[in-house]
């Protein structure tokens, strides 16, 4: 009888939905973001899954960055919060890695690197969502600088959106246009579309796009379901059913005695808690997915476990429920948490094991 909890994690799911991405955007490169381990999924297997699928990958941080080279993964690899400083850099030479630059002094660090240095570098400009990036008036000076250091290589500009999962959005229509303007005739490749852009915004697409919790099975626009984007479940979250109970009417289930059983009834525990990163505040009309039936989460989630109603469900100790994923789209799960999908994969604990399917 299993007895862990543990994430598996369909590559197959993974490059299907990478697919969609082709698919919606044929024309342009793609980034593939594999940031935070992966959203939650795993770093190196993500990045293995894609390395051939994909055109370049994309971390946030450094550090993400050499665990990817230093298990082999040679993918051209971008690191988009950039350096904070000279060591930082000195990895990004070493390990062949491209750089996002959306501040002063990491120009100012560029101009220390080498001769024998060759790093590409990515331009981000501030087009509207105002968290990193230069001013758009500021690019053509931006790039004059980087064109004079030895060390800089080939340039690419980008932007982030901030609002595009809302297709009625006029913010995304705004940072297009201020980014268009400002490369006017510029010859250099251009970088815009995250996941929602892709989708919803095909005018955003340009040379490269960059997908991100798409890849992951999970939709990226506000009342879109996964499924009616085509996009697969990569993880599902499981664990066992450890015990049935026999409860008799008036019975308080589990801290604070917030739930009551109204009459005689059997319930569930299951071995999972927000010990293993299923949310605790999770609203009363959760369900979890047991032998094909949902059966509804019942008092209060704690470290360890969870409790479940098995009213009209035939169960034995050893069952295996799905938390979400596969027969259960984590975007309900995410609404019942008053979160959204990205917190839920990337909220998995490190005791939860993943399990690859290929």
């Amino acid at each position: 009888m299993a007895q862990s909890v543990y994430a598996e994690i369909n590559l197959t799911a993974l490059r299907h939905n990478f697919s969609i991405v082709r698919k919606h955007a044929p024309q342009s490169r793609v980034m593939a973001v594999v940031k935070s381990l992966g959203y939650g999924h795993g770093a190196v297997e993500v990045a293995q899954a894609l390395s051939e699928e994909a055109d370049a990958l994309a971390v946030a941080r450094i550090d993400e960055a050499v665990l990817l080279r230093e298990a082999g993964i040679t993918a051209d690899l971008l690191v988009l919060e950039g350096v904070a400083d000279a060591e930082e850099l000195n990895l990004v030479a070493k390990y062949k890695m491209q750089l996002v630059v959306h501040q002063p002094y990491q120009i100012d660090l560029l101009r220390q690197l080498g001769i024998d240095s060759a790093i590409d570098c990515w331009v981000k400009l501030d087009t509207g969502m105002h968290r990193l990036g230069f001013p758009v008036e500021d690019l053509d000076k931006v790039l004059d600088q980087l064109k004079a250091i030895a060390a800089v290589d080939r340039i690419t500009l980008m932007t982030h959106f901030a609002n595009a999962d809302d297709p009625h959005d006029s913010a995304t229509e705004y940072q297009l246009a201020r980014m268009l303007a400002a490369k006017g005739s510029l010859e250099y490749p251009l970088s815009m579309a995250n996941s929602a852009g892709i989708l919803a915004w095909p005018n955003s697409h340009a040379a490269w796009v960059r997908p991100g919790i798409m890849l992951y099975g999970a939709s990226p626009i506000l009342g879109l379901s996964a499924a009616e984007i085509n996009l697969q479940a990569v993880m599902t979250l499981r664990a066992p059913l450890i015990a049935i109970n026999r409860l008799q009417k008036g019975d308080a289930v589990g801290y604070g005695g917030t739930w009551k059983a109204a009459e005689a009834m059997s319930i569930g525990v299951v071995a999972i808690g927000y010990g293993d990163g299923y949310p605790r505040h999770i609203d009363s009309a959760a369900h979890v997915l047991i032998n094909g039936s949902r059966a509804p989460l019942i008092g209060r989630v704690s470290m360890d476990m969870v409790t479940i109603d098995l009213r009209g469900i035939d169960v034995q100790v050893g069952d295996e429920v799905t938390l979400w994923g596969e027969g259960l789209p984590v975007e309900e799960v995410a609404a019942w948490a008053n979160t959204i999908s990205y917190t839920l994969f990337c909220g998995v604990t490190a005791r939860v094991s993943r399990r690859y399917r290929y």
